[in-house]
């Protein structure tokens, strides 16, 4: 089986405008992600609109393919790339452009779903414990949960804490059940991707932003990996301040 990992990145960004081009200790954010994932996958493909980007990623020897600039998502990005890259991948990897810190780990624990021959899409979640930062994952809106079943496939994705745990206060969830943090990294088989990309927004979709949402309403199933690093994506420029001084 063979796997091809593609990076959506966009220059415009509200709240960090050339994000993936910024300075990272003498390297473009970008070229950060790409070298993370480059060794364990088949081949690594950046998918953006911009020119200025496109030159950075050659610069440093990346592959890079020019799309349109009227995505909806990444994934539907993903799969322009993918159509002018040609066949000959049976799974595409969707990489998050803004988390250089990801780990190859990360993406061995992904591939490893498309062992059982009957998974369409895959992802990732990491558990909660005791003693972590409770509240700045639970109460935040822009960290999505997300619950399994016994198979390990998601059931829902959600802003909102899922599940409530009734009858206890909230500084005793975690002790008594196993909390799912969504880290956001995706997988599809090459015909799911595909497909994928025709279907139209769906109702939990608008509500909650959640675009994975959409794939659960129409009868898609998520396998969840399950990694206990978590990522540190970079949204802001303050994001970027504290990535420098961990790297």
């Amino acid at each position: 089986m063979r796997f091809i990992g593609i990076i959506p990145a966009r220059y415009a960004s509200t709240r960090f405008p050339g994000k993936p081009l910024a300075d990272m200790r003498g390297k473009p954010m970008i070229q950060r992600v790409y070298e993370q994932v480059q060794n364990v996958l088949d081949a690594v493909c950046v998918a953006t609109d911009d020119y200025r980007i496109e030159a950075a990623v050659k610069a440093f020897g990346g592959n890079v393919v020019m799309t349109s600039d009227r995505h909806r998502s990444g994934t539907d990005r993903c799969y322009e790339s993918y159509t002018k890259i040609g066949r000959g991948y049976h799974v595409i990897v969707n990489i998050q452009g803004d988390e250089p810190f990801i780990q190859p780990g990360q993406v061995e624990t992904l591939k490893a779903c498309f062992t059982d021959v009957y998974v369409q899409i895959a992802t990732l979640v990491k558990p909660l414990y005791p003693g972590e930062n409770f509240e700045s994952i639970l109460f935040n809106h822009n960290s999505p949960k997300v619950v399994l079943n016994k198979n390990r496939e998601a059931m829902y994705f959600s802003r909102s804490i899922i599940p409530y745990f009734r009858g206890k206060v909230h500084t005793e969830w975690l002790a008594n059940h196993i909390y799912y943090k969504h880290i956001g990294l995706y997988a599809y088989r090459a015909d799911v991707l595909r497909e994928i990309t025709f279907l139209p927004q769906s109702p939990l979709e608008l509500a909650e932003s959640l675009e994975q949402l959409r794939w659960l309403e129409n009868g898609y199933r998520i396998k969840a990996g399950i990694t206990h690093i978590d990522t540190i994506g970079i949204d802001t420029p303050e994001d970027m301040e504290h990535a420098l001084e961990l790297l």
